[in-house]
């Protein structure tokens, strides 16, 4: 049986990232992050889903070194889900993704590093992609072209 589990998220880290260390002296970071969803509530504002999130390693250093509360963050990873009994012999369950990727969602030279924006308005266009190149061929006309 094939699966697939893959999570593509950009949101913004809901709180300052805490670098922690296992007894076996392994690198984790557990954060969360705010998404907004594309549908308004009654009000007419934005819902937001807060999802939790756990870097491990070099991934968890990056977070912890480079994010902090409010910053916008994009995350790849595996949707992971946990099951355990606490201290009052309550059964728990937890959902998290698992990071295997972190990255900038915003430019230095854009301004907008550490700024809280809204997740689809970061202004960033990559180099090269400007809207003033003017260095197209003009095609006398459509004929001979396949579509």
């Amino acid at each position: 049986m094939a699966s697939f589990n893959k999570v593509i998220l950009i949101g913004n880290m809901t709180a300052d990232p805490e670098l922690k260390q296992t007894t076996s002296g392994l690198s984790v970071c557990s954060f969360s992050i705010a998404v907004n969803r594309k549908t308004k509530n009654q009000d007419g504002n934005n819902e937001c889903d807060f999802i939790n999130v756990v870097a491990w390693r070099q991934t968890a250093e990056f977070v912890a070194k480079y994010f902090k509360k409010g910053n916008p963050i994009l995350v790849c990873g595996q949707l992971q889900t946990r099951t355990w009994t606490d201290t009052s012999n309550n059964k728990r369950y937890a959902t998290e993704v698992v990071a295997d990727e972190i990255s900038f969602v915003s430019n230095r030279e854009s301004g907008t590093e550490g700024k809280n924006e809204a997740i689809g308005n970061v202004p960033y266009t990559p180099t090269g992609y400007t809207s003033n190149n003017t260095n197209f061929e003009t095609l006398p006309n459509n004929e001979g072209l396949p579509f």
